[in-house]
C-alpha cells in the first residue's frame, strides 16, 4: 500500500551550471510529494499522516520555504532537491512495516521528477 502526504513551499535559486533562462535567480511554488510503502499497521494506518507531516516539516519545509536554495543545495535542480528530501527524511521512516517509497518535487504545474531508492542507491 501507498500513503501519500503533499507539501507547498515556495523559494528562489539559481542553476549555476546550466546554460538558459534558469541560470538567472528565480522562484518557484515547489510541491512535494512523500510516499510511503507499507502495511497498516494495529491501528489500520502505514503511517500516521500527522507523524508525517511533522518530521518533513521539521527537516525539509522549515529549512526551503522562503529560502535561496543555493546556499543548501549547490545545483538545486528538481532532481538534486529531491535527493537532497530523500537522504533528510529516509531515516524517520525505516520501520518493520513501511519504508520510504518515493520522493516528488514539482517545479510547475507540469514539471516535476520522483526520486526512489534504486535512483539514490544506483
Amino acid at each position: 500500500m501507498l500513503l501519500k502526504k503533499e507539501f507547498i513551499f515556495d523559494a528562489a535559486h539559481n542553476l549555476v551550471h546550466y546554460k538558459g533562462k534558469c541560470e538567472n535567480l528565480h522562484g518557484h511554488t515547489y510541491r512535494m510529494v512523500i510516499v510511503i510503502e507499507g502495511t497498516p499497521d494495529h491501528e489500520g494506518m502505514v503511517v500516521d499522516f500527522c507523524e508525517v507531516s511533522s518530521i518533513v516539516k521539521e527537516k525539509v519545509v522549515s529549512r526551503l520555504d522562503h529560502a535561496y536554495i543555493n546556499d543548501i543545495i549547490p545545483q538545486p535542480s528538481a532532481e538534486n532537491i529531491a535527493v537532497w528530501v530523500w537522504k533528510e527524511i529516509e531515516q524517520f521512516f525505516k520501520r518493520p512495516h513501511s519504508h520510504l517509497y518515493a520522493v516528488e518535487i514539482w517545479e510547475t504545474a507540469t514539471s516535476g521528477v520522483i526520486v526512489r531508492k534504486e535512483d539514490i542507491y544506483a
